[in-house]
């Protein structure tokens, strides 16, 4: 096992991750973290992906990538451009495409302008000219002579009434948030939120950095966020009709907060994973308003 491989594998396993909750987080192949943690770079796609796959990896398990690969620099094998037509490994994105502009059109676009400047102008010219004439014809009007109206001032002996004082309307106490765990089923830990509308889901890490995924419902649903934050972040999310599936990746260094209110996630060690449902106090899901 080589030095960097063996660097990977203690900070792994002291955040407890096994290979497959690594391969879940990134996407790259367990068969490529094996031979990371090996130093067998032959194994993988190419020269060209080593530096970011183990950057990728040194990320997910807190430590400081950019550090990692300037320590390691000789180690790794010298990276080279991909040849043309390789497929790329599934976790990288693809490139955004490049909005070409069409030279042909542009310049029917800048031929159009200069023919229809001079006859904006023209036309303002125009408009300008037929307003001054209007206004000369019209006659002028007389000012209308002011009139001086006299205020009746209050005879002495009269008694001012008093004005009745509106009572304010006492403004309702919102009802205050309750998070209350459910059950625990398939290694998911279910919360029920109330009342129902809007709470502020807050995750914060006083324990050490952490991976931290957010998908709407479940594992499989839309993601919303996806990557290890900085210690000093703060991520705040929206929970309301639908529910958020939260996926720490090392729980201990985490604190999950609800409108202030802190989620018990038994402050072990390792991964957990949590689903937030908003609930209408009696249990049952909130339903949207009609």
């Amino acid at each position: 096992m080589s030095d960097l491989g063996l660097l990977l594998r203690k900070a792994r396993e002291q955040r407890g991750y096994t290979l497959d909750d690594i391969q879940e987080i990134t996407k790259i192949r367990k068969r490529y973290l094996e031979a990371i943690e090996s130093g067998d770079y032959k194994v993988l796609p190419g020269s060209f992906y080593v530096r970011a796959f183990v950057k990728t990896y040194a990320e997910t398990v807190g430590l400081d990538a950019e550090e990692v690969l300037r320590l390691y620099h000789k180690e790794l094998p010298k990276a080279q451009a991909p040849e043309a037509g390789a497929p790329e490994p599934s976790y990288i994105q693809p490139k955004s495409r490049r909005v070409q502009h069409n030279d042909r059109v542009g310049k029917v676009v800048v031929t159009s302008l200069m023919w229809l400047f001079p006859i904006l102008i023209a036309v303002v010219i125009y408009v300008y000219y037929a307003n001054n004439k209007t206004e000369t014809n019209k006659p002028s009007e007389s000012t209308p002579p002011s009139l001086t109206t006299e205020t009746a001032l209050p005879s002495s002996a009269a008694t001012p009434t008093p004005t009745p004082t509106a009572t304010p309307t006492p403004t309702p106490t919102p009802p205050q948030t309750t998070v209350t765990f459910r059950e625990k089923k398939n290694s998911r830990y279910y919360f029920d939120v109330s009342p129902a509308g809007t709470h502020q889901l807050k995750i914060t890490f006083p324990g050490g950095k952490s991976w931290v995924g957010v998908n709407e419902n479940n594992s499989s649903g839309k993601s919303i966020y996806g990557k290890t934050p900085e210690q000093s972040e703060e991520l705040t999310f929206e929970l309301g009709e639908t529910p958020l599936y939260v996926n720490l990746g090392f729980a201990k260094g985490a604190l999950i907060e609800i409108d202030g209110i802190a989620v018990d996630d038994e402050d072990v060690p390792g991964r957990r994973r949590f689903i937030f449902t908003v609930t209408d106090g009696a249990g049952q899901p909130a339903t949207p308003t009609p």
